[in-house]
């Protein structure tokens, strides 16, 4: 299931075009808290497929029949570039356990990069639903990866991932290597990918505009 958050031209959409405008990407906490925004609503929209359950709630005139999330979800992000989108989700799944998972691209002298994933700190993951961070989805392979790992380490119920801007070659690619059940939250969907594996027009390096450039190894 692929869910593009600005089709319906809601405040998404206006969101992903500030992320976008050069004229305002200069304004890092506007940068994050928009990231933050699209993570608020994607948490929000993910919410109405969890499992839910009826608790007595007791109030100050008697009791009611509330309906509650089942079991809190897994929020992971893959650092640092998805810490906003991360913590816009914990806004609204503030009981959640959270995982995080240090993936990025290890570039060779012929413009070829592969995927280095060196870190995860992650609760018991076994039939849990996880929610994956990241606000660029280009070519896949972080996510994938990702993905990978953590299936190694135990059996989710679900997975959903969660993304600023989407490439359609990324979400294929997902899709091929990780099955169809895996949904993709996407604030809006380009479909070209340069040959270095950037999105386009895309946005830029998220991690880049959120927190600053980082020193080059």
């Amino acid at each position: 299931m692929i869910v593009n958050l600005s089709d319906q031209h809601s405040l998404v959409s206006n969101w992903v075009s500030e992320l976008r405008d050069v004229n305002v990407q200069h304004d890092r906490l506007r940068f994050r808290r928009n990231l933050e925004r699209i993570g608020e609503i994607a948490a929000y929209e993910i919410s109405k497929q969890l499992p839910w359950k009826t608790v007595e709630t007791p109030t100050p005139l008697g009791i009611h029949e509330s309906k509650v999330l089942d079991a809190q979800p897994v929020l992971a992000t893959i650092l640092r570039a998805g810490l906003p989108l991360h913590n816009g989700m914990l806004n609204y799944f503030d009981k959640a356990d959270n995982a995080f998972i240090s993936a990025y691209r290890k570039h060779h002298r012929d413009g070829s990069f592969e995927i280095s994933l060196e870190y995860m700190s992650c609760p018991v993951l076994d039939n849990r639903v996880i929610i994956i961070s990241d606000p660029m989805l280009a070519t896949g392979s972080s996510i994938v990866k990702t993905i990978q790992y953590m299936r190694s380490e135990g059996t989710p119920a679900d997975i959903h991932v969660v993304v600023a801007i989407a490439c359609t070659t990324g979400i294929e690619f997902i899709k091929r290597e990780c099955g169809v059940d895996t949904k993709i939250w996407c604030g809006d969907i380009d479909d070209e990918l340069t040959a270095k594996g950037y999105i386009v027009p895309g946005l830029g390096d998220a991690g880049d505009l959120a927190f600053g450039t980082k020193m080059q190894s």
